[in-house]
C-alpha cells in the first residue's frame, strides 16, 4: 500500500509511476479528494472534542443549577455533532483504505519504462544452448515415454492442468526441493521455515494478493481460509503487526510450499505439458530489510538464484522487467529464464522483487533502528529459489539423450541416491 503522505507530497510522481505501468492515474485524485474530506472532518471532530472536554470541566465547577442545565443541553447537541463527525471520519477512512488497496506500487526510478513484456531487457546470459545430434523432444512427450509423467491420471484425479509424477520423476522433484533448501540454508544464510499451506484473509491482504487477485485464489468459504498461491504470502505475514527490535535486520527466510492458483488469467495459454498448472511446487526466498539496504539485498537474492542455475549447468538469462510488466506489489523485478530446447522457449524459473514498504504498510511490519527510536516500516523482498515445474522441464529437455533417457545433473546426484540416469520402464 502506498504511503498517503507520499501521495499528498508528490502526487505528480505517483501519477507518473502509475502511467508508466499502464494504469489510470485518476485514482490518485480520488484518493486525495477522500483524504481531504477525512482531514476536514477529523479537524472539526478534534475541535469539538476539545470543546466538550473543556466545557465538561467547566460544568463540574458551576454552582447555578439553571446555568449548568443549559450548558449540559448545549453539550448534548455537541455530542450529536461529534457522533456525526465520527461516522464521517470512519466512512472516509474506510473509503481511502479501499482505494489505496487497489493501487499498485510505484516503480523504482531505475526500472525501464515500457508498456509490456516486449520491453523487458536481457541483462546478461550464461551458457550456450546445447547442440543436439537428434531432434530434442518436448517434456510432454519425453516424460510419459520415460514413465515418470502421467497426464491422464492427473486429469482423472483432479481435472485439467493436473498431472502425476511417478518413480524417478517424483524423486527428482523431491531432490530439487531438498537440494535448493540445503544450498540456501547452508551457504546463503537463510533460515528454513515450514509454514501452513492455508492462510487467513488478512494475510492475503497484507501480501497484496487481495483484493486484486481474488478470482485466481482457492478459498474455503466455510472456514474462511485460503490456499497459498505462493510461500511469499505466509512469509510476509510472519511478522505482521510486529515491531522488530534494533539489530534484528536483515531477516532471511526460505520455505518450500506447494502453490495453488486457478490460472483464470491464463485461460487458453500453455495448455500442453506442465508449464502452467493449478498446483505446483516452489522454494521461496524472502528478506525483511532496512530501507537503505533493500536494493543491495535484491542483488544478493538474484545471485543466490543464479547460483542454483549455474550449478545445474543449464543455459539461462537474467531479465530486468519493465514498468508495464511489473507485478502489483513490486517496485523492481528481475526474472531468471532457462532455455528449454524441446519447447523451444525461455521459461521463467525465478522472479525476484523488491516491494519496498508496500507490503509492510499493508501488514503493519515495522522495526526500530535504535532503542527508543520511532518505528519505521521495513522493506520486503521475495524471490523464487527456484520454482518448479519449469525447472523440471528445463532439466528433462536439456539433459535428454537420443535413446530417450535423461542424465541427472551432477549437483543433484547425492539427493537422488547417487542415481546418474533416468531411463524408461
Amino acid at each position: 500500500m502506498l504511503n498517503i503522505a507520499r501521495i499528498r507530497r508528490e502526487p505528480g510522481v505517483v501519477k507518473e509511476g502509475l502511467r508508466n505501468r499502464g494504469e489510470d492515474p485518476a485514482v490518485i485524485d480520488q484518493v486525495l479528494a477522500v483524504d481531504e474530506r477525512w482531514r476536514e472532518a477529523l479537524a472539526q471532530l478534534e475541535t469539538l472534542r476539545a470543546e466538550r472536554n473543556r466545557v465538561s470541566k467547566e460544568i463540574g465547577q458551576m454552582k447555578n443549577p439553571a446555568a449548568r442545565e443549559a450548558r449540559i443541553a448545549e453539550m448534548r447537541a455537541v455530542g450529536e455533532r461529534i457522533a456525526e463527525l465520527e461516522a464521517r471520519v470512519r466512512e472516509a477512512e474506510a473509503r481511502r483504505r479501499e482505494l489505496l488497496l487497489s493501487i499498485p506500487n510505484v516503480p523504482h526510478p531505475s526500472v525501464v519504462v515500457g508498456p509490456d513484456e516486449s520491453h523487458n531487457v536481457v541483462v546478461r546470459e550464461w551458457g550456450e544452448p546445447r547442440e543436439f545430434d537428434f531432434e530434442p523432444v518436448p517434456h510432454w512427450d519425453l516424460g510419459p515415454e520415460l514413465g515418470i509423467l502421467d497426464f491422464e491420471r492427473g486429469v482423472k484425479l483432479s481435472g485439467s492442468r493436473f498431472y502425476i509424477l511417478w518413480g524417478a520423476g517424483a524423486r527428482l522433484e523431491r531432490a530439487l526441493i531438498a537440494w535448493m533448501l540445503d544450498v540456501h540454508t547452508r551457504e546463503h544464510g537463510y533460515t528454513e521455515v515450514y509454514p501452513p499451506f492455508v492462510v487467513k484473509q488478512d494475510c492475503l491482504v497484507g501480501a497484496g494478493q487481495l483484493p486484486k487477485f481474488e478470482d485466481n485464489l482457492y478459498h474455503d468459504a466455510e472456514d474462511d481460509i485460503w490456499l497459498v498461491p505462493t510461500a511469499e504470502v505466509p512469509l510476509t505475514n510472519l511478522h505482521r503487526e510486529e515491531i522488530l527490535p534494533p539489530g534484528s535486520l536483515p531477516r532471511k527466510y526460505v520455505a518450500y510450499t506447494p502453490c495453488f492458483r486457478r490460472e483464470r488469467m491464463s485461460a487458453g495459454r500453455d495448455v500442453r505439458g506442465i508449464k502452467r498448472g493449478h498446483q505446483f511446487d516452489k522454494v521461496e526466498m524472502y528478506q525483511f530489510t532496512a530501507p537503505e539496504s533493500s536494493y543491495d539485498a535484491l542483488e544478493e537474492m538474484v545471485e543466490h538464484a543464479l547460483e542454483i542455475c549455474r550449478r545445474l549447468e543449464i543455459p539461462h538469462r537474467l531479465v530486468e522487467i519493465c514498468t508495464g510488466d511489473l507485478g502489483f506489489t513490486v517496485a523492481k523485478t528481475y526474472d531468471i529464464e532457462m532455455w528449454a530446447p524441446g519447447c523451444e522457449e525461455w521459461l521463467e524459473v525465478s522472479s525476484l522483487s523488491n516491494c519496498e514498504d508496500f507490503q509492510a504498510r499493508r501488514a503493519g511490519i515495522r522495526y526500530r533502528p535504535q532503542k527508543r527510536a520511532k518505528p519505521r516500516f521495513v522493506h520486503t523482498l521475495n524471490g523464487s529459489g527456484l520454482a518448479l515445474p519449469r525447472l523440471m522441464i528445463a532439466i528433462l529437455e536439456n539433459y535428454q539423450r537420443a535413446d530417450g533417457s535423461v542424465v541427472v545433473p551432477e549437483a543433484l546426484r547425492p539427493w537422488m541416491g547417487g542415481r546418474e540416469v533416468i531411463e524408461g520402464r
